[in-house]
């Protein structure tokens, strides 16, 4: 009987091990675009023809200490909040010391290619899940000084805002800007990260939102979206892959041409059947070794451009 007890109290306290061990997204703090451009912050980078501004991040954290100071402090509280961080500094360094990296992925039979600007590379190697933009100011009056902060949270593969929080501190004879930013953060910290968790909640049950382009090398093959296997055109054969593959079913395909498929709003699981983190070039990999055997037997090659976004090139490697 005391042994049935113990059994039914324990089916009883699973459910909330569960809920306190729920997957929370990884984070990464960055200084916001607004802050950069103010303080001179920013690089020209060239896509293709057209010059961006862009943050300058790693000249930033390894120049203003300041900068270092508020990420470090904003990053210690939100992993006292059992968030996953990845670090700013370290990503940069990383970066750095793969500098052998090529800037642009170009095929290497046809010639075509892909920008990747510095920010992309930066997620890509930091896998982070959203973004913590954090801006500042410090106000002085008489012998104190306050603290008014923005922080947003970004969705890394969308760059949409899923989390915002901004406000003042009250004055204080601190002169230490960490102290400042805790002092006004604290209390509103909570309400911020359960925005965080509540977009990644989303993110869990309705899949990751990603963007897919297939395409076909004009290379002179013939190959095109038209042509028909066991029935059934090419871009019925991805389309039906598509609506198997994605969570719920949910993606648009919101252009198709002989030659390109435009997927848009594409929802891709968080997780392989692994138990390991799925991203959008992982996703479309799949693609590639579906089409890659028979009966379509189709060479192909996947480009990223960033976290969210993948073409998958059909006709060349």
């Amino acid at each position: 009987m005391k042994k049935t007890i113990i059994a039914m109290l324990a089916m009883a306290l699973l459910p909330l091990a569960m809920m306190g061990q729920a997957k929370k997204p990884t984070l990464m703090v960055v200084p916001a675009d607004t802050w950069c451009a103010a303080n001179g912050y920013m690089t020209d980078f060239n896509d293709q023809g057209k010059t961006n501004h862009i943050p300058d991040y790693e000249e930033a954290i390894q120049t203003n200490m300041d900068l270092y100071n508020v990420v470090t402090k904003i990053g210690e509280l939100m992993a006292e909040q059992g968030f996953p961080m990845k670090d700013l500094s370290q990503t940069v360094k990383s970066l750095r010391q793969s500098a052998a990296e090529d800037e642009m992925t170009t095929s290497r039979t046809g010639g075509s290619a892909l920008a990747e600007t510095p920010l992309d590379r930066l997620l890509n190697r930091a896998k982070a899940d959203i973004l913590v933009e954090v801006a500042w100011q410090v106000n002085t009056t008489g012998p104190k000084q306050s603290i008014t902060y923005t922080l947003r949270g970004l969705d890394a593969y969308t760059n949409t805002q899923v989390a915002a929080a901004q406000g003042t501190g009250k004055p204080s004879f601190s002169a230490e800007l960490p102290v400042l930013l805790e002092e006004a953060v604290i209390e509103k910290m909570d309400g911020f990260t359960s925005q965080l968790q509540a977009h990644f909640d989303d993110l869990m049950e309705n899949g990751r939102e990603v963007n897919i382009d297939v395409r076909i090398f004009d290379n002179g093959s013939g190959l095109s979206f038209e042509e028909e296997y066991d029935g059934d055109e090419l871009t019925d054969v991805i389309d039906n892959w598509m609506a198997e593959n994605t969570v719920n079913h949910r993606y648009n395909l919101a252009d198709a041409t002989d030659m390109v498929l435009h997927f848009e709003k594409v929802r891709i699981p968080l997780y392989r059947t692994n138990g390991r983190p799925m991203d959008t070039r992982q996703f479309v990999t799949e693609l590639r070794k579906y089409l890659s055997v028979a009966p379509y037997s189709i060479t192909s090659k996947v480009i990223t451009k960033g976290l969210g976004k993948a073409n998958l090139i059909l006709g060349e490697k």
